[in-house]
């Protein structure tokens, strides 16, 4: 042990050990850590482990000179832990938005806390304050609101008075689908839905009120009115972060070309935006001698970019990528007032601990995952010693500086590519193959020539001078429109990927982030890891049998991976999720086509081949009530049955019942025959909030 221990107190002392990045890691592992243990007895175990670890090292080693490096790593990472750890499960006990208890009718009488107009779904959504009529406690609602149902007034502080079809939030239908339950309860929703009847203004606004959100909208409005179409969509959210108005097909294209991360307002149009200021003013000011001989220019630049920075993340929204950014960015400019390095993996791991403090859930989002992935990545490659020397200024033409500048650029969209798959696959199950080579046109084109434009087209309207500059933004943003479809169109340009498992994820982030946070050859350890990990990617297994939660939905997947789904829902979401789990490009089809079924009105009976094995599956299709005797022979025969509905205990199949009461208790389901596993979407008993009474509010 002493010797291992002289061997790690050496390789801290030769690698260049930074804590700051490494303490970052360590506070979002303790938050990892509280949503991956169920019960509250193994949060309290596991910071009672590491605390317990950070004092036996101190009782061990203190006082020891030798020993320094070592004892201050444990100490510092096991309390970051902890700290996580904490900070997630008081933000738990914060939040507490208890969700109603069964879907239903209310009318109620609320105030409106925000509205989000949607001009391409045709509505608006509204989250108000409300009282339950029976309890009178206090709840927050997200409801839907048809366009031609709005009425004048209906603004955030007006008191209205409607009713509405609302549901608890719905915890995920699938092993691996979005868990819209858990995000509610951090937003503080007890229910959702849509508009019943019509709306009627019982109090008018304050005229005191905040008018940031209505500025945006009058902006986004403003915007749309100058510009028509897609492009006018795009410049609208580019300019205040409202993605409303941007249509489901450029939406789709913008994501399968690796493009979406320039709709979020995130690091690239805020510092845009901050960077302008700062170069501007500096310029600006600079004409003025008098002024420049007695004032730090580079403080002036960086107090007026900060606030243009500040200003721009308000009106956008106040998002977690945008937020991160912002705080990046404002450390940068006090890098350079200071004369220090601006980009740094110290600065990364401020702006991650200051968001993570705030929105200590936003860790397990994919906005968090991907926003810092892409920083990181950028961090680490443009400080590496090669590309240092890559990059160096030399003599050299323009011609080459360029190339070596177009080199760079896509590299760099390379690494980030890499970086995010994992995640991208992790959430969404696909990932475009080619936006590496997309962003290498995309992202010059809005830094340098679409978002300058939008400013200059905006500014120009105060005279009423702004339609030549629109008419350029427009050509501007259809040709990354335009790339966004071409590139998504290609063939193979999206690789659909069955739900790939946490192990896997986190063993290519650990390789990642040992890639990135150390320092010279000792980094290229995590590559084995990450390999590794993609490996397990490569040869993630397709379930044969997908369940939702409600059971309604049903699919199966053959040997060549066709799927075949049990209802025709084309567009609805529970077919679009049964689709990306299954991994299948291919549209799929009814399970009555699936060779050698036999259906009637009321089961469907079939066999599937695995590792040698017949498996008979037999799949309610209705709720008709059957007779128990000829119910109960069918089950003998099967393997497994599947319905919606609870069947009578004599119904005793050969492996599994995945009746109403099974999916009630257990969720979405997801059955890999060959290896005879079942993965559910609801641990048997969780202490989490949005889990404790899931069970109990959906049948």
């Amino acid at each position: 042990m002493s010797r291992l221990a002289d061997r790690i107190e050496g390789f801290l002392s030769l690698s260049g050990f930074d804590r700051g990045p490494w303490l970052a890691v360590a506070f979002a592992a303790g938050i990892g850590a509280w949503f991956i243990l169920p019960l509250q007895w193994q949060w309290v175990a596991f910071n009672g482990v590491v605390a317990s670890l950070a004092a036996l090292s101190y009782t061990i080693w203190r006082g020891r000179s030798d020993r320094t490096l070592i004892l201050l790593s444990i100490v510092t990472i096991t309390v970051a832990i902890a700290a996580g750890l904490a900070t997630v499960w008081t933000r738990s006990a914060i939040a507490d938005a208890e969700p109603i208890e069964h879907p239903g009718f209310l009318r109620m009488e609320a105030t409106i806390l925000e509205l989000i107009e949607q001009p391409a779904e045709e509505r608006v959504r509204i989250v108000v304050a409300a009282r339950q009529p029976d309890t009178g406690k206090p709840i927050k609602v997200r409801i839907n609101i048809p366009e031609d149902r709005v009425v004048a007034g209906m603004v955030e502080g007006a008191r209205v008075r409607l009713g509405a079809r609302l549901m608890p939030p719905s915890p995920p239908l699938l092993p691996g689908a979005y868990d819209f339950a858990r995000a509610a309860w951090f937003e503080g929703y007890a229910a959702t839905g849509s508009l019943a009847g019509e709306v009627q203004i019982v109090g008018a606004a304050p005229t005191k009120r905040n008018h940031i959100a209505s500025i945006q909208r009058s902006l986004a409005a403003h915007v749309r009115e100058r510009l028509d179409g897609s492009a006018g969509s795009i410049a609208a959210a580019f300019a205040s972060g409202d993605r409303g108005s941007i249509s489901t097909a450029d939406e789709e294209a913008m994501r399968d070309a690796g493009l979406t991360h320039l709709l979020s307002i995130s690091g690239l149009h805020v510092s845009a935006v901050i960077a302008a200021i700062y170069f501007l003013t500096i310029r600006v000011l600079a004409l003025f001698p008098a002024l420049a001989l007695r004032v730090r220019l580079p403080l002036i630049a960086a107090a007026l970019g900060a606030a243009a920075g500040i200003s721009y993340t308000l009106l956008t929204g106040a998002q977690v990528p945008t937020v991160r950014s912002c705080a990046g960015a404002i450390l940068v400019l006090g890098a350079l007032v200071l004369g220090r390095e601006p980009l740094s993996l110290r600065m990364v791991a401020i702006a991650a601990i200051f968001v993570l403090l705030l929105w200590p859930e936003s860790l397990v989002g994919p906005s968090f995952q991907m926003s810092f992935a892409a920083v990181l990545a950028i961090v680490a490659l443009h400080s590496s010693e090669p590309v240092r020397k890559f990059l160096a200024p030399r003599e050299c033409s323009s011609v080459e500086r360029l190339a070596r500048k177009t080199a760079m650029l896509f590299a760099t969209g390379v690494v980030i590519e890499l970086a995010l798959m994992p995640i991208v696959l992790f959430h969404f199950h696909r990932a475009g193959l080619y936006g590496a080579f997309a962003n290498v046109l995309a992202i010059p084109l809005v830094t340098f020539v679409s978002m300058p434009l939008i400013a200059l087209a905006l500014f120009l309207d105060l005279f009423g001078l702004g339609a030549p500059v629109w008419f350029f933004a427009g050509l501007s943003l259809d040709a990354m429109l335009a790339l966004a479809h071409f590139t998504a169109t290609r063939p193979d340009a999206v690789k659909l990927i069955p739900q790939i498992g946490l192990f896997t994820v986190m063993l290519f982030v650990s390789g990642a982030l040992w890639l990135a946070l150390w320092r010279g050859k000792v980094r290229l350890y995590g590559l084995l890891p990450a390999s590794f990990a993609a490996g397990l990617v490569a040869f993630t297994p397709t379930p044969d049998i997908l369940i939702t939660r409600d059971g309604r939905d049903v699919g199966l997947v053959d040997d060549s991976g066709k799927l075949f789904v049990l209802r025709d829902s084309e567009g609805s979401y529970a077919r679009d999720i049964l689709v990306e789990l299954s991994g299948s490009e291919a549209s799929p089809m009814l399970l009555d086509n699936w060779p050698g079924a036999r259906c009637s009105r009321d089961f469907c009976s079939l066999t599937i081949l695995r590792a040698d094995r017949p498996w008979h599956i037999l799949v309610a299709r209705n709720r008709q009530r059957l007779d128990e005797r000829q119910l109960s022979a069918a089950c003998e025969r099967a393997h497994i049955v599947i319905a919606d509905r609870w069947l009578p205990r004599s119904c005793r199949p050969l492996w599994l019942k995945a009746d109403g009461r099974f999916l009630k208790d257990n969720g979405g389901t997801a059955i890999y025959l060959g290896e005879e596993h079942i993965v559910t979407s609801e641990p048997p008993v969780s202490d989490h909030g949005w889990k404790q009474s899931a069970g109990s509010r959906y049948q």
